[in-house]
């Protein structure tokens, strides 16, 4: 019975759909207010229902205007799940299947879409406005959504299970370190060490896995960059969300229809040597143009910082040898160290937790080489002791000891700590025991 009655209501609701596109000039809709648009468009649902002689409820009305109108000028059924600012993910495997991402744990929803010609129609709506395509020949999509959330697709005939959506939150909730804090994502001292270190211009990898929260923190370090300096990002589906006024944003861009005009990220870093930029801020390196990312930091753009997939931070200077070996100059293996031993000072790595939560695991220090060896010494480091009963990894974050050796030249920037900030110590979220804030003379 729930079958049949739902199955009326998608009729109901395709045929208000196609009737009020026919009434509508969608080119002026589109300018109209959101109150003026919903008002005009009720008015039609209204008398399209007295028409079809299909009287609803209050409720039950409402619910289809608003179901319309993410037909006609969103995104279908996952337009609700845009406006819920604790969705982290969405995730569309064909017309019938939607998951969602709350709190680190995925939920299936009830949403659906028609079929998959809705689906498809959906991502060709994405993809039309960051003026790129989608369709047979090339059947995979990288793009953004206005919020700045990171959009993937792939359709048939690569993906089997229909249209597939992918669709990473950013932009819904103005992050600060306050609220990583708060979160238990990080402490007020390992946020203090970052804040001095992105000031004193150290260069800086965020390596974790998917959905650790590299970007997130890689825009949390970008807000202590000095409003008196240029810079330049580069992305491959633009999410940075920099606060400084002076910065310039670069985005790669595919092939067209006649398979030219690819720009990599490896040419727009080329490109942005040209430019004068203080710092350069690349948003995930996954190719040849890590070797231009650590010549870059290695000839006077120190500050510079990107992300990096891995599941520990000695991972992350294997992928990052194995990119610059990607670039076919046959460098021998210890000239890529060194080289990465001189452009890295401090790695921070992300995980994603048991049961969801996100933390910075790891910040680490690049000194230098031993043999052949890169030494890495940690700052500070989140040791996980067990599960909690609500499922989720519990454990505490604490101070290695080790007093790193670019204290050197943060203090040169007239940046200090209080005596006692590098002692061997657990933290449990709290800020250094004497209360003091790290002070800029």
């Amino acid at each position: 019975m729930n079958e049949r009655n739902s199955k009326s209501n998608d009729d109901l609701k395709l045929t208000v759909h196609k009737r009020l596109l026919e009434r509508l000039d969608l080119q002026e809709a589109r300018h109209l207010p959101v109150e003026q648009l919903y008002q005009e468009c009720s008015r039609q649902i209204d008398q399209l229902l007295t028409e079809m002689n299909r009287p609803l409820a209050g409720p039950e009305k409402a619910q289809l205007i608003r179901e319309v109108l993410d037909d006609v000028f969103g995104l279908g059924p996952i337009e609700e799940f845009l406006r819920d600012p604790q969705v982290s993910d969405i995730l569309v495997n064909g017309s019938d299947q939607i998951y969602i991402e709350k709190a680190g744990v995925l939920h299936k929803t009830n949403a659906r879409f028609r079929d998959n010609e809705q689906v498809l129609q959906v991502i060709q709506r994405i993809a039309a406005q960051v003026g790129r395509r989608i369709d047979e020949s090339s059947p995979m999509l990288d793009a953004r959504l206005k919020d700045g959330s990171r959009v993937n697709a792939i359709i048939p005939p690569l993906s089997l299970t229909g249209p597939t959506l992918s669709v990473r939150r950013f932009g819904t909730i103005k992050l600060d370190i306050k609220s990583m804090v708060d979160a238990g994502s990080i402490t007020e001292d390992m946020a203090k060490f970052l804040q001095a270190c992105v000031r004193a211009r150290m260069n800086v990898v965020i390596s974790g896995g998917t959905g650790s929260g590299k970007t997130t923190l890689l825009n949390m370090l970008s807000r202590w960059i000095p409003e008196s300096e240029r810079v330049v990002t580069i992305e491959d589906a633009a999410e940075l969300q920099l606060q400084q006024d002076h910065v310039v944003r670069l985005e790669t861009r595919p092939n067209n229809l006649e398979g030219k005009g690819e720009v990599t990220q490896r040419s727009l870093l080329k490109n942005t040597l040209r430019m004068r930029p203080d710092r350069i801020i690349i948003g995930e390196v996954r190719g040849a143009e890590a070797l231009d990312m650590l010549q870059a930091m290695n000839t006077g753009h120190e500050g510079s910082m990107t992300t990096v997939h891995a599941n520990s931070p000695r991972d992350a200077f294997m992928r990052l040898e194995n990119m610059v070996s990607m670039g076919g100059l046959n460098f021998p293996v210890t000239a890529i160290r060194q080289q990465m031993t001189s452009a890295i000072d401090i790695l921070v790595h992300l995980s994603r937790l048991t049961g969801g939560r996100r933390k910075v695991v790891c910040i680490s220090e690049v000194t230098n080489m031993e043999g052949e060896m890169v030494l890495m010494q940690d700052i500070f480091r989140y040791r996980q002791t067990g599960l909690g009963p609500d499922g989720h990894a519990k454990g505490h974050f604490e101070v290695s000891g080790i007093r790193p050796a670019v204290l050197a030249r943060i203090e040169a920037e007239g940046i200090t700590f209080p005596e006692g900030f590098f002692q061997q110590r657990v933290l449990n979220g709290a800020t250094h025991t004497n209360g003091k804030e790290v002070q800029r003379v």
